[in-house]
């Protein structure tokens, strides 16, 4: 079985390979193909699973091509990870935002938008080159704003595209972990949009957990979650949010910790990555172990403004493992393999949330077989939740069609709209901002 990564230069492939090597069963990943646009990054990230593989027998192949149409035929599964405009576009996005006093993070606010209208238009020629060369392949999608990039692509492939996300996944284990229940046990009762959801339950052995959490104000004050938002805060919502919500509920806090910090979080991983990428020029560095320290400071500096403005402390070692790849490698097997799954996973609603329409992309449970993603069906969404979720779907709207039409008065509304954007004018100024410092916005009249 053949599975294209896009983006095959990036950071995190390793992950995705070494999750591959654990993976022994009959039907497993024999090859697999990078595609990246920069030879350079492809050609050290694949000495880095050649060392990987260095003493696993029979490990997968691994090929790369710089040729997209190359690596996207013949493909059984293609997981597009890639990021238009590199960490440098990351770090103007931020750039530009804060210097407007509202939010510049990657997936949320303006710097989401930012980066979904650069990302929009090239997520959709992927996703028409994979509908016409790869026809038969499942896409997985981790490219962000993942939920908006995977409907986008949506239209274009179906339910064959398929979008993931580690942070459901890495709550969902906190959760349980703090209620002694094994992960792979319990239900988790999960809903919302890609970095905008919340969990409302935790099922094992028949009842709901959550309950006996969200009174114990100790309990609930000893994971992540808990520190980041504040006991009384989760007991008033009556739910564990994603912890992307933090930039709403302290969206103040969030941002004048961002305009404090020495470097945005894109600015410390441009030039960390960098840095990385130049060292194994040398073709004697070895390549796993810059790849594995480089690693470990990113993973324990991940949200560390919000952890700062909440006073939450340094993340605990369980919380640095990520999780992605596991999820990846999780959807791909039930899919090749019809062995069913549940996963929480980014797919079209299907008539599961009344608020929102069919093809709108939502984040919730699945049951997953050789069929695809099937999302369950979830209790309504309260109301505090259902008017942030129905207003972020509509800058996600005013995004695809801003992408579509190179209406830059859509682009405009898609700033205005966003409950993080404070000001009309504001907008305005962000979309002369950000067509400044990025050519792939050109196409915005």
């Amino acid at each position: 079985m053949r599975l294209t990564i896009l983006g095959g230069g990036g950071f995190r492939v390793p992950l995705v390979y070494g999750a591959l090597l654990t993976d022994r069963v009959e039907g497993r990943v024999t090859e697999v193909v990078l595609h990246d646009v920069d030879a350079g990054r492809l050609s050290a990230v694949t000495r880095v699973l050649a060392e990987q593989a260095a003493e696993v027998t029979d490990a997968p192949a691994v090929r790369a091509t710089t040729d997209l149409d190359e690596a996207l035929r013949g493909a059984d599964f293609v997981f597009s990870a890639i990021r238009v405009g590199g960490l440098a576009g990351r770090a103007e996005d931020e750039r530009v935002a804060l210097a407007e006093g509202v939010l510049g993070q990657e997936t949320v606010g303006a710097g989401g938008i930012a980066y979904g209208l650069r990302t929009v238009p090239v997520a959709v020629d992927i996703a028409r080159r994979a509908a016409r060369l790869a026809p038969d392949a499942w896409v997985i999608n981790f490219t962000n704003p993942a939920g908006l990039v995977t409907e986008a692509m949506s239209r274009h492939l179906g339910d064959r595209v398929i979008g993931i996300c580690d942070s459901p996944v890495g709550l969902g284990r906190r959760i349980a972990r703090v209620l002694g229940v094994p992960p792979g046990d319990a239900w988790i009762d999960y809903v919302g949009l890609n970095h905008l959801g919340w969990v409302r339950g935790l099922r094992h052995a028949g009842r709901d957990l959550l309950p006996r959490l969200l009174g114990d104000p100790e309990l609930l004050g000893s994971f992540e979650e808990g520190r980041l938002f504040g006991p009384e805060w989760l007991r008033s919502l009556g739910a564990i949010p994603n912890e992307y919500l933090h930039y709403y509920y302290f969206n103040r806090e969030a941002v004048e910790a961002y305009q404090r910090a020495e470097k945005t979080r894109g600015a410390f991983l441009r030039d960390q990555q960098a840095a990385f990428y130049e060292g194994l020029n040398d073709p004697a560095a070895p390549a796993l172990a810059a790849w594995n320290r480089t690693r470990a400071e990113r993973e324990a500096t991940y949200m560390a403004e919000n952890r700062e403005a909440a006073g939450a402390g340094e993340r605990e070692e369980d919380d640095l493992s990520g999780g992605y790849e596991k999820v990846a490698l999780a959807l791909m097997r039930a899919i090749a393999r019809d062995e069913r799954a549940t996963l929480i996973l980014n797919v079209r609603n299907q008539g599961v949330l009344s608020v929102l329409d069919a093809d709108a992309v939502i984040e919730v449970p699945c049951l997953v077989d050789a069929n695809g993603a099937h999302p369950v069906a979830v209790d309504p969404l309260p109301g505090h939740a259902t008017g942030l979720v129905c207003a972020v779907k509509a800058v996600e709207r005013e995004v695809l069609t801003a992408a579509e039409s190179g209406s830059r008065a859509a682009a405009v509304k898609a700033f205005a709209l966003h409950p993080l954007v404070d000001s009309v004018n504001v907008a305005h100024r962000l979309v002369e901002g950000y067509t400044r410092v990025h050519p792939g916005l050109a196409y915005l009249g």
